[in-house]
């Protein structure tokens, strides 16, 4: 029981410190042309494979 509380504080922090720091790594928006999004499309394809890779192994590899 202990390590499945433990387990979920981590996983809580790392989550949070993940959602904090992220932002920073997007790119400033320059001043001519349009928009760069390459910062904030990393962000996005970074979050998605956290998700996708919990429910892996949520699904398949966690022993009930």
């Amino acid at each position: 029981m202990m390590k499945k509380i433990s387990a979920r504080v981590i996983l809580l922090a790392g989550m949070a410190l993940l959602v904090e720091a992220l932002p920073a790594l997007a790119n400033a928006p320059g001043g001519e042309g349009p928009p760069d999004y390459s910062g904030i499309t990393g962000l996005y394809y970074t979050i998605i494979a956290f998700i996708l890779g919990y429910g892996i192994y949520d699904t398949f590899l966690k022993k009930s």
